[in-house]
């Protein structure tokens, strides 16, 4: 599975089984995977669209629930878990970054970053200590009171990614986090990530069809008839 030491994943998806109905027609996308993230690894899914990448990220973030098989978080299991205690593991160890940054466009940087920690509990001032530290590890000290449109296409997902790591998760998922950025501004957002995973120890998980940026991860994956593959 990759292990780097750690006893424990920070996620394993465990015979993951995923349906959709279309009419009268089910649609099988995960059928058995599975898929064990390791703290200070990171993982790239590649593979076609359409075969279910999208799906794998929002179950193992727990936005959505398997027909069958079980999402262990940090070694917990979460099918048995309440919506309260799902939502919870969402906003304490689980970040997303998403191909649009989806900032919130009336909110400077730092208020964007804050937002997580403030609904998590944490005082206003050590989140603003904490947002503040993170933008500038990513390059963004001078940007913290401009908004979403005052800042560059780089910089807003630089901004997105210090909000995702923002409550410090055990993984960071990323759907296609490059995909609207231009190769050398995709460069630098992606160099922002792996400093981000060696430096805080998350496990990432990549959707991405950068296979050049793929390349320069710790492992690759894809699907292959809804199970978890290893490449190379």
């Amino acid at each position: 599975m990759g292990q780097t030491g750690d006893e424990t994943p920070a996620v394993y998806l465990h015979d993951i089984k995923r349906e959709y109905r279309q009419g009268a027609a089910t649609l099988t996308i995960l059928d058995g995977a599975k898929l064990a993230l390791w703290a200070g690894q990171s993982v790239a899914l590649v593979a076609p669209s359409g075969s279910g990448k999208s799906t794998l990220l929002h179950i193992a973030g727990l936005l959505e629930s398997p027909d069958s098989g079980e999402v262990y978080v940090g070694g917990t299991a979460t099918s048995g878990l309440t919506d309260m205690e799902r939502t919870q593991i969402r906003r304490t160890d689980i970040g997303f970054v998403y191909q649009s940054h989806r900032l919130l466009p009336e909110f400077t940087a730092l208020e964007n970053v804050m937002m997580p920690q403030l609904i998590r509990g944490l005082k206003k001032p050590e989140a603003s200590k904490r947002a503040k530290e993170i933008l500038a590890y990513l390059g963004l000290a001078e940007r913290v009171v401009h908004r979403p449109a005052e800042m560059s296409g780089g910089e807003q997902q630089r901004v997105a990614i210090a909000r995702a790591v923002a409550n410090a998760p055990r993984v960071l998922l990323a759907d296609e986090p490059t995909g609207n950025l231009d190769p050398n501004t995709a460069d630098h957002v992606f160099q922002a990530l792996m400093q981000l995973v060696r430096a805080t120890r998350v496990a990432m998980l990549i959707a991405t069809h950068n296979m050049t940026l793929a390349a320069r991860m710790d492992r690759r994956v894809t699907l292959e008839d809804g199970r978890v593959v290893e490449l190379d």
